[in-house]
């Protein structure tokens, strides 16, 4: 069929049964059974059920003639339209009210007149009217009870389902075949056919933890020291510690002593050890 019927909501579970009784199929079972890369039995059952329409859809004209005959059944179940009420179920059901009523209303009446006046033949003749009008109801009564049990019993004694039981049998027929025709020419070389599929590996997720220190592959990173040394001994290299050209001829550095002389003879020099202009500023021992 160009464009089949999906499967209806009522359907599915028909579907599910008929999955599993396919996986559990010996050919199936074998098949899942051998080495290699194929779908296990969990992911062809969610597949298919995920598919179910595509699955189906080789069992498309089974199932269009069971959806037409299970659809005009609901619409024409075939039962006789029931028949209009009778007379005698009419009367059974006002007779005894009509009657109980009119009894009550003239025993009042007559119960009155005979108050008032006693020797009235009216109020006798009233009662009396009365009293048969109560008597009429009860026996209506009765009739009717009789009559509904009488129908109860009719009633129970016959099927409650009155449709054309060739329909029932064709739909029973109908959905035999579809389930046949489902399992066999739908699940099975569907099941077969996605065996043969290799499972998609999921794409690797991206390393984010820190490198394994422990593992044997793994060596540390090669460092080494700043490309420096000292510069040695003071002098005979320079600063960047390479030795000098002439090591050989470095002296000490030039430092002298400090320009500064004894202050000298008490009075010959100043505070600073300069001679004084003036001469000496002193007196000898026996100066005055």
């Amino acid at each position: 069929m160009s464009n089949p019927p999906r499967l209806l909501a009522e359907d599915r579970a028909d579907f599910a049964r008929l999955l599993d009784e396919a996986l559990r199929d010996t050919g199936v079972r074998q098949a899942l059974a051998e080495p290699g890369e194929h779908l296990t039995a969990e992911q062809l059952h969610t597949k298919a059920l995920a598919d179910a329409d595509t699955v189906a859809a080789p069992a498309a004209p089974e199932y269009a003639h069971y959806l037409a005959l299970r659809t005009a059944l609901a619409e024409h179940p075939g039962t006789a339209p029931p028949a209009g009420a009778g007379l005698f179920p009419v009367l059974t059901v006002l007779t005894p009210v009509l009657a109980g009523a009119a009894g009550i209303v003239l025993l009042l009446i007559g119960w009155l007149l005979r108050a008032a006046a006693p020797d009235l033949a009216l109020g006798r003749s009233t009662v009396t009217a009365g009293v048969l009008a109560l008597a009429v109801a009860a026996a209506a009564l009765l009739v009717g009870g009789a009559g509904l049990v009488l129908t109860a019993l009719r009633d129970a004694s016959t099927a409650p389902d009155h449709a054309d039981p060739q329909q029932h049998a064709d739909l029973a027929e109908a959905r035999a075949a579809w389930r046949t025709a489902l399992r066999e020419r739908a699940l099975l070389p569907w099941l077969h056919a996605n065996l043969a599929a290799a499972p998609v590996a999921p794409l690797p997720h991206a390393r984010t933890a820190p490198p394994d220190l422990h593992s044997p592959g793994y060596s540390r990173a090669a460092y080494s020291s700043p490309g420096f040394t000292s510069p040695g001994v003071e002098g005979l290299t320079d600063d960047q510690g390479r030795p000098r050209e002439h090591s050989t001829e470095f002296t000490g550095p030039g430092y002298s002593s400090p320009d500064f002389t004894s202050p000298g003879p008490e009075g010959l020099t100043d505070e600073k050890g300069r001679p004084r202009p003036e001469g000496p500023g002193f007196t000898g021992p026996n100066e005055v």
